[in-house]
Order: structure tokens, then sequence, then C-alpha cells
């Protein structure tokens, strides 16, 4: 497999190509799903174009984790359906989605702690591509993982286990990036790092679904975004329009006394 490096980009001077006239890659239409008998997503429509960068964002509990599971074929709903490159996601094969180019890094750090950073990226070459192409490509989106090359994941920094989750998504050539909370829990130096190969994947064409609870760097490199809250799309649009409300939209009016906003609760029982 080969690939065409692009020049190394940052997240902040990354600026994204309008995507409206491009085909439609991942659709959602009228999602509901559950866990057992509550409900949290309640008649999710989403459409994602081929290439675009689409941030999801919203309070804790909004059902942003859950609706990525439900793009990825993992947690099926209730009604509704998911269509990816045109054909209907057959829930609980994910792996058929996975050869045809969807990826998925859910939310935390997921790596086998157990071994080292070499053998995680070994672990990818069940589609086909070769030891080899697998580490050069990893290591070239993040250098760093190359001097930790026999290290045991388990004893990597957060950041770098995040950075390692990553160049194995990434080392596959994926057409579809799914990304769940990607900041979390990380200093802002190494989330500017992860959001710079976002954004260089971005101008190499890959399409990225991200979400974060916290919107600074998503917008700064997704063309449009959308916010939820209570299992609901409340708006969406162009990044433009959802940076001039976020105040509004995502955290709610905070009252003039400075206690809490009186944006919609969440339900502890709904996760994120």
């Amino acid at each position: 497999m080969t690939r065409r490096w692009p020049r190394r980009i940052s997240a902040a001077s990354y600026r994204p190509i309008m995507a409206d006239a491009r085909p439609v890659l991942l659709e959602a239409h009228s999602i509901h799903a559950c866990y057992e008998s509550v409900e949290v997503l309640h008649g999710i429509d989403l459409s994602i174009t081929t290439g675009s960068v689409t941030a999801v964002l919203g309070p804790n509990g909004a059902g942003k984790s859950t609706l990525m599971s439900v793009l990825a074929g993992l947690h099926p709903p209730s009604s509704g359906l998911v269509r990816f490159d045109g054909k209907p996601v057959s829930f609980g094969r994910g792996d058929s989605l996975v050869r045809a180019g969807l990826c998925l890094i859910p939310e935390g750090k997921g790596v086998f702690p157990n071994l080292t950073v070499a053998e995680n990226l070994w672990v990818m070459t069940h589609g086909g591509v070769s030891r080899r192409v697998i580490e050069e490509t990893a290591y070239r989106y993040f250098p760093q993982l190359a001097t930790r090359r026999s290290q045991a994941a388990g004893t990597l920094s957060g950041g770098e286990q995040q950075m390692l989750a990553m160049a194995r998504a990434v080392s596959t050539a994926p057409r579809l990036l799914l990304l769940d909370e990607l900041s979390m829990g990380l200093a802002p130096l190494i989330v500017e790092e992860l959001y710079r190969v976002v954004a260089q994947l971005a101008e190499e064409g890959v399409t990225v679904v991200l979400v974060e609870q916290f919107a600074e760097f998503a917008l700064k490199v997704a063309q449009s975004a959308v916010v939820m809250t209570g299992g609901r799309i409340v708006h969406s649009g162009p990044t433009s329009d959802v940076t001039a409300s976020l105040h509004d939209l995502y955290l709610g009016v905070l009252p003039s006394n400075g206690t809490e906003p009186d944006g919609p609760p969440t339900d502890a029982s709904q996760t994120a």
C-alpha cells in the first residue's frame, strides 16, 4: 500500500474545504437507541459527506458515545437505519465495516497494555497490510512512538497511549474515522498534537467524525458540527454558525447568580 504524504501541518493552520457537493459516505435516519428500557437516542438524523470533518458536540450524557457505537455497527438501534457507502449497516458484523474502511477509536485508551508498542501495531496486519507498512505509517504520524517501540503500552503516558490507539487506526488507511472523546484527560499540548494528525488526515481526504465534550480543538478542524443534548440533535450547521451560538446551544444560558446553567438536564443513566 502506498500513500502520498503531505506536508506536516498544525491543527491551527488547517483550513477545511466545504464538502457540500461531495457524495454521502455515512448516513443515519431516525435513529432511536436504548439501554434496556431507557431510550438514550431520540430520532437522530445525520449525513456525513466524503472527505468532510464533522464535530459532534454536547455535554456529558447527551448520547454522543452511544451514537458513535450505533454508527460503528456495535450497538443496534431500536429503530432507524444506518447506511455506510450506500449499504445498510448489519449490526453485530462490525468486522465487515472495518474491512470496508470504517474505523472507530472509542473513548479511553484502547490499547493492549501488556503488549509492546510494536506488538500493538502488529495486530493491525489482520487486514492484509504488511507489518513494515503498518509501523512505517504509524511512526510517520507519531515519531515519538518509534522511540517507544519495545516498551509495554501500559507503561506509556496517557497521551502516548492515545497516540498509539490513533496510530493503529490510521496505519490501515481508513476511509472513515470515528473518534470518541479524543482529548479526554489529556494535557492541551498532547491534544494539539493529536488534532494536528486529525487535520493532516483531513487534508489527505479521510472522512472524520469526532465526538468532543470540549469544543475548541474540534471546531478548528471541522467544516460542520452538530450539537446534542438529551439524546437529540438541537443544532447542526457550519462550524462558524455553531461557534457563534455555542454558549447557548452547548452550555445553556448562565443565570445572573452564577449557579447552574439552565440547559437541558442530563440523566445519569444516559452515557455520553
